[in-house]
């Protein structure tokens, strides 16, 4: 599979009348397509049959490189699975690659999908996350929480997932100054999910750091928490 043989089976799904919506909504200038996601899903998975995972971060850092959005959504696509064998580090190399060129939400969530297996296959590499905190690039610092979000989710988490846990709530707390909305909805979004494994972990988090988050992350955070804990003083 060559980069322009993927370009082209992209490329064939092509709807002009939705690339121009898609252009709108988004608001990055970038080239659209037009194709759906499930339509990218699916030659991703067939990319990932046929190719061992150097090919497949090659074809996806290729992919990336065009600046097409539906072929960097497809190179997401391509490094999204539950396990890599026997050396995932291209994937991990190549998405790390693709985050200080974020620059809209949509394109980062899906690379950040895919790095989030990676995390999780090998959580050393938190590591390297941290240093995204500290970033200028605001892309880059919404990424060390949406990549992180697995540590939300486990229903019986170890000592070592409540270690991470403890540490990206660290983060988020140095993030409440930041008055940008997306890092607001980053803070929010992690509280949120988390608030449906730990309830109250959230609530104190909320109570120490919620006053200074912006109105609309302090609700957001708090909403599948009971009524009690939602009500703002």
């Amino acid at each position: 599979m060559t980069p322009e043989s993927a370009l082209a089976l992209i490329t064939a799904h092509a709807d002009p009348e939705k690339a121009a919506g898609m252009a709108a909504y988004h608001k990055v200038a970038r080239p659209y397509l037009g194709v759906p996601v499930p339509v990218l899903d699916d030659l991703a998975r067939d990319w990932r049959r046929a190719l061992d995972i150097p090919a497949r971060a090659a074809l996806a850092c290729a992919l990336w490189d065009t600046n097409i959005h539906e072929a960097r959504v497809a190179a997401a696509k391509l490094l999204t699975q539950a396990r890599q064998r026997p050396d995932d580090t291209p994937s991990w190399d190549a998405i790390q690659a693709w985050v200080p060129q974020f620059d809209g939400w949509a394109l980062a969530d899906h690379a950040c999908a895919a790095g989030a297996k990676r995390l999780v296959a090998d959580p050393s590499r938190l590591d390297v996350v941290e240093t995204w905190t500290t970033s200028d690039h605001i892309w880059t610092r919404r990424a060390a929480l949406v990549i992180t979000l697995p540590w939300t989710k486990q229903r019986d988490a170890k000592p070592e997932d409540l270690a991470i846990r403890e540490r990206v709530l660290g983060w988020a707390a140095g993030y409440v100054p930041d008055r940008d909305w997306f890092i607001q909805k980053a803070i929010a979004w992690w509280l949120r999910d988390l608030s449906r494994r730990d309830p109250d972990r959230v609530r104190a988090f909320l109570d120490i750091h919620g006053a200074g988050m912006k109105p609309f992350a302090r609700r957001e955070a708090a909403r599948l928490l009971p009524r009690a804990a939602t009500e703002e003083s």
